[in-house]
């Protein structure tokens, strides 16, 4: 429970200082209707806890909108276009980088935002997802041009606004480890969160995100992120932010 008991004691801190940590929830990769979607949606509902949902644009099947329509409260966010990795070998896999013309990059955006609305009508909120979380620097100040108003990916963030037009809110607890594929364990992952609740309320000033991924979970992490939302959902002092309202008017705590 040492752990646990981090986290109560940063809990305590924000109330000494009179504040108020924000959270929020995301999972990735969705594309097509399936159990481990289902299994996902269910604790979503037995939780009550907001969920934003990163959908690959170039993968996603109708049988998937049938799905979501069963779901209207969830946040449809887009998880870049194919899921593609166009990085040299050498390199951390990438999709949004600059091995391609960047106009070719952000036409296949354009055609994912147009995919995501035939199945989704104007569910979709304008925010970017970039697959692996990254995206190059040099694309960013485009985003808001081909009309794009959010941009998450994962880790402390430098700024809300990183250019004009441009909201960025991040995750920063990733519940997998993508070296073994495993659950990264309940010590690790209240560790991570320990340290961003400590960076947010220390200066960072940002939610903080818990990053889930249905279709690559081992039973150890949902497991955990059953007992997490259901233990977090009881503990004073903290909010639980759905993705819209993050995205259309989160301002720093103070």
């Amino acid at each position: 429970m040492t752990g646990w008991r981090t986290i109560d004691e940063e809990l305590a801190r924000w109330r000494e200082a009179g504040r108020e940590p924000v959270l929020w929830w995301r999972d990735d990769d969705a594309a097509d209707a399936t159990p481990a979607l289902d299994r996902l949606l269910d604790l979503h509902r037995m939780a009550k806890v907001p969920l934003a949902l990163a959908i690959v644009p170039a993968n996603a099947t109708p049988a998937l909108a049938e799905c979501l329509a069963r779901a209207p409260d969830v946040d449809l966010l887009q998880h870049g276009y194919a899921h593609t990795n166009h990085a040299p070998a050498a390199d951390k896999k990438m999709e949004l980088g600059l091995h391609r013309p960047s106009m070719f990059v952000l036409g296949e955006l354009g055609t994912g935002r147009m995919a995501l609305e035939r199945l989704f009508g104007g569910r979709v909120l304008p925010v970017l997802v970039p697959p692996w979380n990254r995206i190059a620097a040099a694309l960013v100040p485009t985003l808001p041009e081909v009309g794009y108003r959010g941009l998450s990916t994962f880790g402390a963030r430098r700024r809300a606004r990183p250019v004009s037009g441009l909201t960025q809110v991040n995750t920063h607890v990733d519940l997998v480890d993508w070296t073994s594929r495993r659950f990264v364990g309940e010590e690790a992952a209240l560790a991570a969160l320990e340290r961003a609740l400590a960076a947010a309320r220390c200066g960072a000033k940002e939610p903080i995100g818990i990053l889930s991924h249905h279709l690559a979970m081992d039973e150890g992490a949902w497991d955990f992120l059953s007992s997490l939302w259901e233990r977090i959902s009881s503990m004073p002092g903290l909010e639980i932010a759905p993705a819209h309202d993050l995205f259309a008017s989160w301002e720093p705590r103070v």
